[in-house]
């Protein structure tokens, strides 16, 4: 089933709003997340990233970004559980 345009304009907003803590830029504009999916069966949306693969290989600053993977993935699930409040999230 495909998403209502309602539903997806609220995606769009939720990936404008959500900023990398560290440059400040929306994470639709990263590009750090690659899909969102929805089942209306289960009331739940799968939300697609790619978010480990911008981790570096220095163990110092793997360190640090996994506090902003961290932080992005909070600030992700409060704006789709404020935005979808029926629906539990997922990352994949």
């Amino acid at each position: 089933m495909a998403m209502q345009p309602e539903m997806i304009r609220k995606i769009d907003s939720i990936l404008e709003r959500v900023k990398d803590p560290e440059s400040d830029l929306p994470v639709a504009q990263l590009g750090l997340v690659q899909r969102v999916r929805y089942n209306e069966e289960k009331k739940k949306m799968y939300i697609f990233t790619n978010l480990n693969e911008h981790v570096p290989k220095c163990s110092t600053c793997r360190f640090i970004a996994a506090g902003v993977v961290a932080r992005i993935t909070k600030d992700l699930e409060a704006a789709f559980k404020l935005e979808f409040p029926d629906l539990s999230v997922e990352f994949v």
